[in-house]
């Protein structure tokens, strides 16, 4: 079976969502393809309590409430979803072969094909992974239920009440974390290499004032090995820069050494690449390829900020530079959406 569609778009974090309804907007149907088994990316997966405090009408939000409240506004679109697999190929049809207007034709890693007039890439970093500390027998502890074993990401904090906690790193995933869990937690043990991190000043001051109360600041030190039986984890030791070692008693892990990414097939595409980012024209987010757009962090030009909030700038920026490609060359007039309102609300 083939799908087609007006816009296909690559990711279903927030602003692949929000491409979904400005789309919707312009009257284009969205098909959105993601190698996540849920929408939201990263939102979702890494961070979902997390709160966020600068979009615009939100003092804070959550990040799993934000991707639910884009969710609600796509919805009226009837946008259609295939998550858990990923676009493999993406090839430009030739006119002959290419039907009303579907110039392109995708096909994921479970054989879903696509065609579409235009596509909008929103893969934020490309398929992300956690970058794993090189421990002994580690698989063993990955992949428990959350609370326990060795975590990477925390979906509910509630799931460390009264739990015994390592939490590994020096930048903001891990500060932020150590003060989210604080009074949850029945203890935190906070590791790091040195006395110095990587996060936002302010927090880690807030950190520093905890130290002592539900919170010990382990530096300089660095994992060393797991102790456990193979289905619950015990302790972690930790081994400080002269061979000192300690022993710290705990149910969980929560290793925070950043992610790595993968752009993955995007790279064989034939759209050029600078520095695993796709180049972009500003005003319209459209790469070197024409008829393929770029929008979010994975999209790249001077003077760029990663911020959601510009992702969904960039998002109406790409919907209005398609419409004339999917509309034969046909002016746009633009009308506010207080003005016309918006499709099924």
């Amino acid at each position: 079976m083939i799908h087609s569609t007006d816009v296909a778009i690559i990711g279903a974090g927030p602003v692949g969502l929000f491409a979904v309804f400005e789309c919707g907007m312009l009257g284009f149907r969205a098909h959105v393809i993601d190698a996540l088994d849920a929408i939201g990316g990263q939102c979702s997966a890494l961070y979902p309590e997390k709160p966020i405090y600068d979009i615009p009408g939100y003092p804070r939000i959550s990040g799993g409430d934000l991707v639910a409240r884009l969710e609600e506004q796509a919805a009226p679109l009837r946008p259609v979803y295939h998550l858990g697999q990923r676009v493999e190929t993406l090839e430009r049809l030739e006119p002959a072969a290419a039907k009303d207007g579907r110039r392109f034709r995708l096909t994921t890693s479970k054989g879903t094909v696509i065609e579409a007039g235009a596509v909008i890439i929103a893969a934020g970093a490309g398929a992300f992974g956690p970058n794993r500390p090189p421990l002994a027998g580690i698989d063993a502890y990955e992949g428990q239920p959350e609370g326990g074993g060795v975590q990477y990401l925390v979906r509910r904090a509630e799931a460390y009440r009264d739990r015994s906690v390592v939490i590994a790193g020096g930048g903001d995933s891990a500060v932020d974390w150590a003060l989210a869990l604080h009074g949850i937690a029945r203890q935190i043990f906070f590791v790091h290499r040195r006395d110095q991190f990587r996060a936002a000043p302010d927090n880690v001051a807030k950190l520093r004032a905890l130290n002592g109360n539900g919170i010990e600041i382990v530096v300089p030190f660095q994992l060393a090995a797991l102790e456990g039986d193979g289905a619950a984890l015990q302790a972690v030791q930790v081994t400080s820069l002269d061979g000192a070692g300690r022993c710290l008693p705990a149910d969980a892990l929560l290793a925070f050494f950043g992610l790595k990414s993968d752009l993955g097939p995007i790279a064989g595409w034939g759209i050029e690449l600078e520095r695993h980012h796709l180049p972009v024209s500003p005003a319209t987010c459209q790469t070197t390829a024409p008829g393929i757009f770029a929008i979010g962090d994975v999209a790249a030009y001077p003077g760029k900020l990663k911020l959601i909030l510009t992702g969904f700038a960039e998002a109406a920026a790409a919907a209005h530079a398609i419409f004339p490609l999917l509309r034969d060359g046909q002016a746009l007039h633009f009308e506010y959406s207080t003005t016309r309102g918006a499709p099924g609300i």
